[in-house]
């Protein structure tokens, strides 16, 4: 019995999904919201950030150099949001890019829910490219977070875009590559320039000649002294004391003390 309970209650689940599904956009309420007040709201956007970009054109200002006085005059007297100030320079670089506006395809008009974010887009035809001007709401508030305004691209030039990215990263990974095996072969040639530099101071060193070493300066000899005045007075002062003559003895050596 619980079983088909339970198969029931999935029926049940899944038709009503089935039915959300199918559920026409246009009759939902968007928390107060209609599907014609988001798409005025949008119209309103687009228009608003046309103006902007306009102006930033014609005073070369961009969103970074707007003096606050005019941002301040902007917010409280046109009701210029943020959202709208810093897309206006996207338009303008879009305008640079892809040429002049064509026109707005009201008919492409969507509404996207997806948790607390609510987002509304639609075509604009420039001369060169389409574009995707997108406008993001905070749902529980219906406050604008965000607006953009990005190129559409074809599945070719998405392809043709990655592979230029593609290509482009593997020649910078090729290149740091080479130029890393490039400096670590570079480490052979340091001990080899220090081998030569080596020799080279070696060769270059002037060779002394061995000089043969100074004889020793010869001791000094000391001066004979004369000594016979000395032993004559020895002498005679022997002579006197033993009464004799000094011719009795000989004095044959004197020893100094």
């Amino acid at each position: 019995m619980k079983k088909r309970i339970a198969f029931a209650l999935c029926m049940i689940l899944m038709v009503l999904m089935l039915g959300a599904c199918g559920t026409d956009p246009t009759t939902v309420d968007y928390n107060g919201k209609s599907y014609s007040d988001l798409q005025s709201e949008m119209d309103t956007n687009a228009g608003m950030v046309q103006s902007l970009a306009q102006l930033f054109k014609e005073n070369k200002l961009t969103a970074d150099t707007l003096p606050d006085d005019v941002k301040d005059q902007l917010t409280s007297s046109y009701g210029v949001t943020e959202a709208q100030i810093e897309a206006a320079a996207k338009w303008q670089d879009t305008l640079d890019e892809f040429g002049k506006m064509k026109k707005i395809e009201d008919d492409t008009f969507k509404v996207t829910k997806s948790g607390k974010t609510l987002t509304t887009d639609m075509t604009i035809k420039f001369a060169k490219k389409d574009v995707n001007f997108e406008v993001v709401y905070d749902y529980y508030s219906m406050d604008v977070t965000g607006i953009s305004v990005d190129p559409i691209y074809t599945l070719g030039e998405k392809m043709e875009k990655a592979g230029l990215n593609t290509v482009i990263s593997m020649a910078v990974v090729f290149a740091v590559l080479i130029l890393i095996s490039l400096l670590i072969s570079c480490f052979k040639i340091f001990p080899y320039l220090e081998k030569k530099k080596a020799a080279k101071a070696a060769g270059q060193a002037p060779q002394q000649e061995e000089t043969p070493a100074a004889a020793p300066a010869p001791a000094p000899v000391a001066a004979q002294t004369d000594d016979t005045e000395l032993i004559a007075v020895i002498a005679a002062a022997i002579a006197a004391s033993t009464g004799t003559s000094t011719s009795d003895f000989v004095v044959r050596s004197i020893n100094r003390r």
